[in-house]
């Protein structure tokens, strides 16, 4: 079984990806902001992270650059989640080294999809 990071402080939003992604077999593991995306990233290690750019403590982009930054993240494909869709967005999140881009809110029938492409191309 898959695992994945959701890193949200939105629980609305958490629980909805929660919800879609358990139904297609992926242990979930949840993080509220940037210091707890760290830590869990760590302890668990994820097959794949759901990245917010905008969170509390430690913002998306600095996360995903200290994560890597280490050999043992180099490979995990780290995708920013977010409602950043200006002009801009999606190359400052590829910059700081996040290997996709989706934007909230998600199309529910797609983003099954979306998750399934990403984790193949780990």
């Amino acid at each position: 079984m898959k695992t994945i990071l959701v890193v949200d402080d939105n629980e609305d939003s958490r629980e909805l990806v929660k919800k879609i992604l358990k139904k297609q077999g992926y242990e979930i593991i949840e993080a509220v902001d940037g210091e707890d995306a760290l830590a869990k990233a760590i302890a668990y290690r994820p097959d794949l992270i759901l990245m917010d750019i905008s969170i509390p403590k430690i913002d998306g982009y600095e996360v995903t650059k200290r994560l890597k930054s280490r050999i043992d993240f180099k490979d995990t494909p780290i995708i920013a989640f977010t409602a950043h869709a200006m002009r801009g967005d999606q190359e400052k999140a590829l910059e700081a080294g996040c290997d996709g881009y989706i934007s909230k809110p998600i199309n529910v029938r797609e983003f099954p999809e979306q998750i399934k492409i990403y984790l193949k191309e780990k």
